[in-house]
């Protein structure tokens, strides 16, 4: 016989995951709001400059025609002008010109930051709207888990139903980081790649007048290329596309060098084994425990040194992964349900679903190891590699 309160722990659990989903998924659509206002101010700031400038040129536009005529007037009768009037002529001409190209490239560049900031704008209230379709769904979901619950007791055999449904929760999750990822990499980072090369574009301007745009662009420059790595490192943290197009140990090593270069702490990958190829259930789930795993070492262990170690076997994957911190009590740490019990209920929830097991090991100044082990069923393996 089965224990129901057993089962209702597991449904609370699996609740929790699905709770915290929906305000991973508010808080981004909460942002993305506050970015929709912040790109439709911006825009609305471009178009007065626009206005703006629009006059300035057609202004700039009568007075370089006169600057002009005055110029062929004092050419054509020279001798009846003194040298000075002919030089100040010709600089007043040359110097309207000059402001004219300036005005002229100003108001070009400024068109092209409207027209971004309108398709930016556009793809955020798509984001926004399917957000808000998201947190819907999420809660018909947490409704039906609460209707469910009652009659656990009468239906045994719904527990495979239940194991399906925290499979399809995670995986769903996964696959909402993925198709976020992809949106972010082809807005986002495409548009601050594009103002990069428009930039280094402008600066072929800098031979007009150098000194009054090149510092300015410089700077520029290096600010966008900053903003270009922060998103790139956003959308690796979201969902590592060398999972998908490398595999989990490629993807492992990648993120702990980027780990290591980030924190400083060092942290050694051994793999054990035969490597296979993984369902991307699988191996999303084992990358997610190591990063988690290791997100608490950096947050509260106080560590130098970590080591992870991946061993496969044919029938399951085991893991390692032990750091040198300052250690905890495990006990006393999921009683509250706090701070990084949140992160190792999720770790464990994880590798429940899949049938695996875990453990952490920890002692007050003896660092911690978390240990788990998932089964590796031959459906569970891909082709290729």
């Amino acid at each position: 016989m089965i224990d129901v309160s057993y089962l209702d722990k597991i449904i609370q659990k699996v609740k929790q995951v699905v709770e915290n989903s929906k305000e991973e998924i508010y808080g981004l659509s909460e942002n993305a709001r506050q970015e929709y206002e912040r790109a439709k101010r911006e825009l609305e700031q471009v178009k007065t400059e626009i206005k703006e400038i629009i006059e300035d040129v057609d202004r700039l536009e009568k007075e370089y025609i006169k600057a002009r005529i005055r110029l062929v007037e004092v050419s054509r009768n020279f001798k009846l002008f003194k040298e000075e009037d002919i030089k100040n002529a010709y600089e007043e001409a040359h110097s309207k010109q000059i402001e004219l190209i300036n005005k002229r490239e100003k108001e070009k560049l400024l068109r092209n930051t409207r027209e971004h900031l309108q398709r930016y704008l556009k793809n955020l209230e798509m984001t926004i709207k399917r957000s808000e379709e998201l947190i819907i769904n999420i809660s018909m979901v947490i409704k039906i888990l609460n209707n469910e619950l009652s009659t656990l007791s009468d239906k045994i055999g719904e527990l495979k139903q239940f194991q399906a449904l925290g499979l399809s929760v995670i995986t769903a999750q996964e696959e909402e980081r993925k198709r976020i990822a992809r949106e972010i990499h082809d807005g986002p980072a495409q548009s601050l790649a594009n103002i990069v090369m428009r930039a280094e574009y402008i600066l072929k301007l800098m031979e007009v007048n150098p000194s009054l745009v090149k510092d300015e662009l410089l700077t520029l420059m290096e600010l966008v290329r900053k903003s270009l790595a922060d998103v790139r490192k956003i959308i690796f943290d979201l969902r590592p596309m060398s999972l998908d197009d490398l595999g989990l140990i490629p993807a492992l090593r990648r993120y702990i060098e980027q780990f290591t270069k980030d924190y400083g702490i060092f942290v050694e990958l051994t793999v054990l084994g035969k490597e296979y190829a993984l369902d991307s259930t699988l191996a999303i789930a084992i990358f997610r425990i190591i990063q988690e795993s290791l997100n608490n070492v950096r947050k509260y262990a106080g560590a130098t040194e970590v080591v992870v170690k991946l061993e496969y076997l044919p029938d399951r994957i085991n893991g390692t992964i032990r750091d040198n911190g300052c250690g905890f009590d495990v006990e006393k740490v999921l009683a509250d349900k706090e701070g990084t019990a949140f992160g190792i209920m999720g770790m464990r929830e994880r590798v429940q679903l899949l049938k695996g097991k875990f453990e952490i090991r920890s002692k007050i100044g003896r660092g911690t190891e978390v240990m788990f082990f998932i089964p590796v069923k031959k459906d569970n393996k891909s082709g290729g590699n």
